[in-house]
């Protein structure tokens, strides 16, 4: 008899196997582990992103130039942005290629705004032009709301905020969507489109400047001090894997769910599990106790104390929820590291290996999503 891991395997395996997936800034942290998920699943890969790679990065010590081809273009170059798709002819496109990080968009604020608002909207241009069939799964952010500082989680239907380059550049994605979904692709019946709205991802392979992780795991591997700008800011932290698993589910439900056409999801962990910098980097010292754990608490920068997002829609409509809890989180994120800095392992493999821990567990905790339909 089939388990009900196996049949939610076997619907991810006939959803994209043998499917022409394009990615979207797939050289980047949640690019790269989406693609290996991907590969894993029997699709045909193709790629775009800006040819600017963090170093290390993830994407490069996973060695996936040499397993599928990448283009590598701005996302804001329009025309070949079109024609790509054009000749690529997706059956699924994962908008990921973005200006990821806060801190830098305040020093590049019209760079941001282009690759974030109108890179997205050069895909769903494309989209607007395609004739074949497609599903679209578009990623933007949890920073796209207004963040009054409340206790509890955003919803879908919250009002949008933008006081920074970076969630303006958003916000504006957004609109975009909205708009070419309503004057454009709900009429066209080749095309589905949803949004997903994720934060405060961490994981291994992430190597990005300015975010708390990556900025330890570099001062620690050598044995230098860190210095926290704001240990006591609270954040509903969750793995990498939490939100791509959500992203492939979407997009496999996108395709025969037509009420999903249009609609944006939140993808985060239980309402309870935010913690703070400073209990993160407690709890990843337990895990990486032969890394130096010296740190330097610095002055606190004006950073929203608190940002969460209320995930209700995705259990309701999609069946969605986090399968791992706060400890697991950071367990799984610590023992990437410690492969790549002290074991030198295969880290294509050893990721891999993380995508099917992370099916374990979310078997062994029956979730709904991988139930049996």
């Amino acid at each position: 008899m089939e388990s009900t891991y196996e049949g939610y395997m076997n619907h991810l395996n006939t959803t994209y196997s043998g499917k022409k997936v394009l990615i979207t800034g797939n050289t980047g942290f949640k690019g790269t582990w989406l693609s290996i998920w991907l590969e894993s699943l029997g699709a045909k890969l193709y790629g775009l992103s800006d040819a600017m790679l963090e170093s290390p990065s993830i994407f490069e010590e996973c060695k996936l130039d040499d397993r599928f081809d990448t283009a590598y273009k701005k996302i804001e170059d329009s025309e070949f942005v079109i024609k790509y798709i054009k000749k690529v002819k997706p059956d699924f496109i994962f908008h990921l290629a973005a200006q990821a990080l806060v801190q830098p968009s305040f020093a590049d604020p019209n760079g941001t705004i282009l690759t974030n608002a109108i890179g997205t909207a050069n895909i769903l241009e494309a989209a607007r032009l395609s004739e074949h069939q497609m599903a679209m799964v578009i990623i933007t952010s949890d920073k796209v709301y207004k963040n009054n500082e409340w206790v509890w989680g955003y919803k879908e239907s919250d009002e949008f905020g933008g006081e920074d380059p970076y969630s303006a550049s958003k916000g504006m994605a957004e609109l975009a969507i909205n708009s070419y979904f309503h004057s454009y692709l709900k009429h066209k019946p080749n095309i589905s489109i949803s949004i997903a709205r994720a934060g405060n991802v961490i994981g291994g392979g992430d190597w990005a400047i300015d975010r708390i992780i990556p900025d330890c795991i570099r001062a620690w591997s050598a044995n230098n001090k860190v210095n926290i700008r704001n240990p006591f800011a609270t954040r509903p932290w969750q793995h990498v894997l939490e939100p791509v698993g959500g992203y492939l589910h979407l997009g496999s439900m996108l395709t025969n769910e037509a009420q999903l056409n249009g609609e944006a999801f939140n993808f985060g962990p239980p309402s309870n599990q935010n913690y703070s910098v400073q209990s993160l980097l407690e709890e990843l010292s337990i895990h990486l106790d032969t890394l130096s754990y010296a740190k330097q608490i610095g002055q606190s920068k004006q950073e929203a104390g608190l940002l969460k997002l209320n995930i209700d829609k995705a259990l309701s409509l999609i069946n969605w929820e986090p399968a791992l809890n706060f400890q697991e989180t950071v367990e799984l994120t610590a023992s990437w590291y410690k492969e790549f800095y002290l074991n030198n392992k295969n880290m294509y493999e050893y990721s891999l290996d993380q995508i099917n821990q992370y099916y374990e567990t979310a078997k062994v905790k029956n979730l709904n999503w991988v139930r049996k339909k």
